[in-house]
């Protein structure tokens, strides 16, 4: 027997990007565990990746080339040859790239983050053919955008000093389920006294056990730390030293925020006075003694109508109070602008050869595969080619994107490793290889290590990378550049920009042998100033956003649907509703895997035990949540964790797993973002009703 130890790095979407040692025994995989090295991963694996061996050897792999055969949805396939397959694709792309190349689309997002298996060859691909661009917003782009404009780009606080903060807010968050390793070293920083405060409208696992909740209502974060900052400037709680050297706009900010008194923020936001002034005061006063004040955001305040706006206002406090003098203080929404990624080399944009296509939005996916071609939008979808996501769970409006799925006449081509929702819909479904069976090279956006990823085994059946599968779709439809003929590391040694300060020792024969490098960056990045800004500070006022047609200062912009932006909407649907991971999902990944989906048990909806009272539900009854977009049904827990005025349905289920084949994207809407184009999901009104009482929405 011959036994390996193959080094390699978790592909999902989540901030952590672990350090894998893979145990191969005669060509078989028959351990998954951490590096014990490796400084973030630490030996340690989330329930989920820990089981990774129980999803590359599922009995239900994907493994053969399928063509459809019965109606679209209905999941019915024959196995054919790959070279079935890639005739069939060539024969059906080529008229319609001779007609218009922007009616082919691609959709993808983050199924794994590798560079190379993500969007190197991928892309290359669609440059090449002139296909319609996808704007990949569906997670993070608003967040990343408001940062970006006052901080200068997703660079933050390093996960490795988060130990030594005397104060962390937790704001949005909810890392025990979605950021473990993190959640380790801020129990660390609890064992040496500093006080955890979780921001969040529903009492997540990780709230449970930090010191203290505030629970605002979703969307009203701006608000909050509005209200802060007019608690901090009133009572001097400043580091006016570092607010004169190191930012820009604090004359305007000062006088934006005299109007938010800590009596209408509890207001806004639906606590009381006393959280407000307490929590600014915490945070002023323990930076004013001179010691760390950490700041984690997370995506979920960002997923509303205001999201943006929410992330660069709460980006301004750290310099109002000098946090980030400390390596342990600061901000952190994402480390992944830290690496210098080459995506210009890895996806090729030169291919495009001069033509500009259109751009369509990942969001609005459901209306655009429904649209006619006109001037404005340019020529209907005719063939999508998905892969890396899973867009009948995942997009917003789940009816809509259904409905233009069903479409005979759209050609839709799917990369899966399962036979998904979205795969159901496939008129040729292919099969890919998991990150065992592969190479790839990641960054992280929750820590700063340039990770490599070695194939451990051979792939499984017939199964073949992204990578190769989209050289072969080029060669079959006769393209002839050399950048097809490059192998995966090839790619992978083009990740990094060698030339670029924090990456000038990446080598990928190296990385690949070591499996992680940290990137050069100094513990504390912005002790003294130069934010990689237009003006080299922190902006509170930003001319960029005037250009862009934006408010320049911090300000609270509300949901699309709330109560105070939308009286008539929230008495026909009066309660918020959020859809947060489950703790054993990542999004649509895992849901198929046993172990993990019988520990989730069956979907389910918490509501507050007063709306549960008002409504007649009992804890365990089977609920309808619904609006007017559509209905989804779960089992109620009656819980104070929801507050108030809000459910939550922890997600994303797949449908075809759900008892009535519907999930919670059924009620999201598909309006986008103020800015960065991204969802709102979070900003969603529904009602709710006993199943047996239930009236159509």
């Amino acid at each position: 027997m011959t036994k390996t130890i193959v080094r390699g790095a978790c592909p999902h979407d989540c901030p952590d990007t672990c350090a894998l040692l893979v145990t191969v025994e005669d060509g078989v995989a028959t351990e998954v565990k951490g590096d014990p090295d490796h400084p973030t991963t630490a030996g340690v694996l989330c329930t989920k990746v820990s089981r990774y061996l129980e999803r590359t050897y599922h009995p239900d792999r994907l493994l053969y080339p399928m063509r459809r055969v019965g109606k679209k949805g209905e999941g019915k396939f024959e196995r054919i040859t790959w070279e079935q397959a890639l005739d069939e694709i060539a024969n059906r792309l080529q008229p319609i790239a001779a007609r218009d190349p922007q009616a082919i689309l691609p959709y993808s997002y983050c199924g794994t983050m590798g560079l190379v298996q993500g969007e190197a060859m991928a892309m290359r691909f669609f440059h090449t053919l002139g296909a319609s661009l996808l704007d990949r917003t569906v997670c993070a782009n608003a967040g990343a955008t408001g940062y970006k404009y006052t901080i200068g780009g997703s660079i933050g606080t390093d996960t490795e000093q988060f130990q030594d903060a005397k104060l962390v807010l937790i704001w949005g968050g909810n890392p025990i389920a979605s950021n473990l390793h993190l959640w380790t070293r801020l129990q660390e920083a609890k064992r040496r006294g500093a006080k955890l405060i979780a921001i969040d409208p529903y009492r997540s696992l990780t709230a449970e056990k930090c010191h203290q909740h505030i629970a605002p209502m979703p969307g009203t974060d701006a608000a909050l730390a509005l209200g802060m900052m007019h608690v901090l400037v009133k009572e001097n709680l400043l580091d006016h030293d570092y607010i004169d050297k190191y930012t820009f706009g604090f004359a305007q900010l000062k006088d934006r925020v005299a109007e938010w008194t800590p009596e209408r923020t509890a207001q806004t936001c639906g606590i009381t006075v006393d959280e407000v002034l307490d929590l600014a005061r915490e945070y002023g006063r323990t930076a004013r003694a001179g010691e760390p004040v950490a700041i984690r955001m997370n995506y979920g305040l960002q997923r509303v109508h205001g999201g943006g706006m929410a992330v660069r206002t709460i980006a301004c406090l750290p310099a109002l109070v000098g946090a980030w003098r400390h390596a342990a203080g600061g901000v952190q929404l994402s480390t992944s602008g830290t690496f210098p990624a080459d995506k210009v080399a890895l996806q090729r944009p030169d291919l495009l050869r001069g033509k500009l296509p259109r751009t369509i939005n990942m969001n609005t996916i459901g209306a655009d595969l429904q649209k006619e071609a006109s001037p404005a939008f340019g020529p209907k979808i005719d063939a999508v080619i998905v892969y890396n996501s899973n867009p009948l769970a995942i997009a917003p409006d789940s009816a809509q994107v259904q409905r233009g799925f069903e479409r005979e006449d759209l050609f839709t081509v799917v990369l899966e490793h399962f036979q998904t929702d979205t795969a159901d819909y496939a008129d040729i479904l292919l099969p890919a290889t998991t990150q065992l069976e592969h190479v790839d090279a990641h960054l992280a956006y929750g820590h700063l290590y340039m990770m490599a990823n070695n194939a451990a085994i051979a792939p499984l059946g017939e199964a073949k990378p992204n990578t190769e599968i989209f050289r072969l779709i080029a060669k079959r439809m006769g393209f002839t550049d050399p950048a097809f003929d490059e192998t995966d590391d090839e790619l992978a040694a083009k990740a990094f920009d060698k030339k670029h300060e924090r990456a000038v020792h990446f080598d990928w024969p190296l990385l690949k042998r070591t499996g992680w490098q940290k990137l050069n960056m100094p513990a504390a990045p912005f002790a003294e100033g130069g934010f990689p800004t237009p003006s080299g500070k922190c902006e509170f006022y930003s001319a960029a956003m005037q250009a862009d047609g934006l408010d320049p200062l911090p300000t609270y912009i509300p949901n699309y649907e709330s109560v105070a932006s939308n009286p008539e909407l929230a008495e026909k649907y009066p309660l918020a509703m959020i859809s947060p991971p489950a703790r054993n999902f990542l999004n649509s990944t895992f849901v198929n895997v046993q172990s993990l989906r019988a520990t989730e048990g069956e979907p389910h909806l918490d509501i507050h035990p007063v709306d549960a009272a008002s409504r007649g539900i009992a804890d365990g009854e089977m609920v309808r949540i619904f609006n007017d977009r559509g209905a989804f049904v779960a089992r109620a827990r009656v819980t104070a964790r929801a507050r108030a005025g809000l459910v939550v349905g922890l997600s994303i289920w797949w449908k075809k797993l759900a008892s009535d084949g519907k999930n919670a994207n059924e009620v999201t809407s598909q309006r986008l973002t103020d800015m960065g184009r991204a969802p709102t999901f979070y900003d969603t009104l529904v009602q709710v009703a006993k199943v047996s009482e239930s009236a159509a929405p």
